[in-house]
């Protein structure tokens, strides 16, 4: 199942992508069940996916009975028509894993950490499909970076590799927007300082964290491996990997970052990213007028327009 969230009537619902089409659930239910107050999983998706098997046979059973829908109240739209939001707009945790491809140590000339390596992103950071990325007054070097994000399914903790991918409701594209001038400090990295890069104002400035358009549940999609990632600016090609060229892979980090942390549902962990960023590669920063698409196959493509603060 593909499922997203969006805006509609000044609220958030839950839709499903059928047959290219996005069902509004709410919508949906009241029209079949004559009932104005919809479930509220189906207003959250951290609430939808809290709820477990119960929740999804219930989407499932309710997309079969929308199909049946004819006229009336649109509960069909046209993905051209929806306002979208991040998939999971409220996630409690947003982790993000640091030079975990191959390549992009290799292009950053650093060696893979032997553990992964984990810094947060802000919640202020997420923005969903179309919606625009901040180019600040604060910042010249807008950097880019497509990865894999994994939605987790259900509260766990000290999580074997062996049990990890059964924590998982889903997988996402995320676009990892850093601000070079920031994270960098002066001299970097031959010059080291003993505090490192500042993760903070490098990673978690407004809107630096794009992500969509929908989450694919781990049943439909199956294997994560391999997919390949691409990231497009203004139709140029700027990265072109594959998942099986993750160092740690996803039961690896949910194993290590769940050693102490709670994850819960609806938190969010970001994989890291294939080689061909700006701040390598030698190509231009994000501007203004740009237009930034990421795509994970079998997943979708996250579109994102940069924009002047």
């Amino acid at each position: 199942m593909r499922v997203l969230s969006f805006r509609r009537y000044d609220e958030t619902r839950i839709g499903v992508l059928v047959d290219g089409f996005v069902l509004d659930t709410v919508a949906a239910y009241k029209r079949i069940y004559g009932d104005d107050r919809a479930p509220h999983w189906l207003h959250s998706m951290r609430s939808l996916i809290s709820s477990g098997a119960e929740g999804m046979e219930f989407l499932s059973r309710l997309v079969s009975k929308a199909r049946g829908i004819e006229e009336g109240e649109a509960v069909f739209l046209k993905q051209e028509e929806v306002e979208f939001l991040p998939p999971v707009p409220d996630p409690r945790k947003v982790l993000c894993v640091a030079a975990n491809y191959v390549s992009h140590g290799k292009e950053l000339e650093i060696k893979i950490p032997e553990k992964p390596y984990f810094f947060v992103k802000l919640p202020n950071t997420l923005t969903g499909h179309n919606s625009p990325i901040v180019a600040p007054r604060t910042s010249n070097m807008i950097d880019y970076e497509v990865e894999l994000a994994v939605i987790i399914g259900r509260r766990c903790k000290y999580v074997s590799r062996r049990e990890a991918m059964d924590c998982v409701f889903g997988y996402t594209v995320f676009n990892d927007i850093s601000f070079r001038d920031k994270q960098f400090p002066p001299g970097w990295p031959k010059q080291l300082n003993p505090y490192g890069q500042n993760w903070v104002l490098g990673k978690s400035l407004d809107a630096a964290a794009p992500c969509g358009p929908f989450i694919v549940t781990a049943d439909e999609l199956g294997s994560p491996y391999p997919l390949r990632l691409t990231l497009r600016v203004n139709g140029e090609v700027r990265q072109d990997g594959v998942t099986t060229d993750m160092f740690h892979k996803i039961d690896a980090l949910i194993e290590y970052v769940s050693d102490g942390i709670t994850l819960e549902p609806g938190d969010i962990i970001a994989t890291g990213t294939p080689a061909g960023v700006a701040a390598a590669s030698g190509k231009s920063y994000l501007k203004p007028g740009d237009v930034v698409e990421a795509e994970v196959e079998r997943i979708g493509i996250l579109r994102n327009p940069v924009v002047a603060e």
